[in-house]
């Protein structure tokens, strides 16, 4: 396993942004394809955007056209930029290391079962 750990969450006025990151050690990212997913209070956790380790990306309808992923191998470390944030938007955000590093669609990487190691997770909390 990758030991994860998120930061950059916080308070943002509706329509402003943040960038998160998730910072790995233990191993590299690489071969890993990786996941964001959120948690609002009362609702499960669901899906939010994946990238494969070739960069393929897919994002959930929510985040289609205001968030974006990506990832530096250099820094060992994936990002999500979030734009144009709306209130709906306030969740915990956690990102996921997957070991089955390349999947291309809408199904791939929906199970949190696909994923091995999970980061503590960062509050976004987005204000009208």
């Amino acid at each position: 396993q990758v030991q994860l750990v998120e930061s950059g969450g916080g308070l943002v006025q509706a329509g402003g942004s943040l960038r998160l990151s998730c910072a790995a050690s233990g191993r590299t990212l690489s071969s890993y394809a990786m996941g964001w997913f959120r948690q609002a209070p009362g609702k499960e956790r669901e899906f939010v955007i994946y990238i494969t380790r070739v960069g393929t990306t897919y994002y959930a309808d929510s985040a289609k056209g205001r968030f974006t992923i990506s990832r530096d191998h250099a820094k060992n470390t994936v990002y999500l930029q979030m734009n144009s944030l709306k209130p709906e938007d306030t969740a915990v955000y956690y990102c996921a290391a997957s070991p089955r590093g390349y999947c291309s669609g809408a199904g791939c990487y929906r199970n949190l079962n696909e994923f091995d190691s999970w980061g503590q997770g960062t509050q976004v909390t987005v204000s009208s």
